[in-house]
């Protein structure tokens, strides 16, 4: 990706992944192109069940596996666990003209273009608010995030919303996809997506 001034995207901080991609990825694809995308994705690793028993398990165990102090690794086994064949990872981000798009990673993808920045800087994320809506195998949770460099540093560098689409299938919990925003001052969180917001 060509360099354009930088926008901080949790969950994944490369050096080149914090920048907008020059070419912004479609917004959607065909009914038969992810059909056959999820039918040619490997079968994830196998899953600790603690990980996936619940909404609240499978989310806290995304932002577990992510964080870490420098020279920690991370587990991306466990992290590949955690999501459905054919997941998706999607930064939003702006291009030089001003239009939004979405940049679209596999699991994979995320691991190998995030896993060397997060072990090498430390990176911690965590859920301050979670707002959730289900119905029958699905659900949805919009999960506001803090991001710091150490765990006990006193005030965090980025701040945003994950997006979470969570599927049920009847055994465990999936992550279906992850699309997030960081916050900016053109996109404040709102108030009913912080601590005390309530919904």
């Amino acid at each position: 990706m060509a360099p354009h001034p930088p926008t901080p995207l949790a969950l994944l901080l490369t050096a080149a992944a914090l920048t907008a991609p020059a070419t912004l990825a479609p917004a959607t694809a065909s009914a038969q192109e992810a059909t056959a995308s999820t039918r040619e994705a490997p079968a994830p690793p196998p899953a600790d069940p603690a990980d996936v028993e619940s909404i609240d398990a499978i989310m806290k165990a995304v932002y577990d596996v992510i964080s870490g102090d420098a020279g920690v690794a991370r587990d991306w086994d466990r992290f590949r666990s955690l999501f459905a064949p054919g997941a998706t990872l999607s930064p939003v981000g702006r291009s030089p003209g001003g239009a939004y798009g979405r940049r679209i990673m596999t699991p994979d993808e995320y691991a190998e273009n995030s896993g060397a920045w997060l072990e090498q800087n430390g990176f911690h994320e965590v859920e301050i608010n979670r707002v959730t809506e289900q119905y029958g195998v699905i659900a949805h949770a919009f999960s506001t995030y803090e991001s710091r460099r150490l765990e006990t540093d006193p005030e965090p560098f980025a701040r945003g919303i994950n997006s979470f689409q969570l599927l049920n299938d009847g055994t465990r919990w999936w992550v279906v996809s992850i699309y997030w925003l960081g916050e900016s001052p053109d996109h404040p969180i709102p108030a009913q997506y912080l601590p005390g917001g309530g919904s």
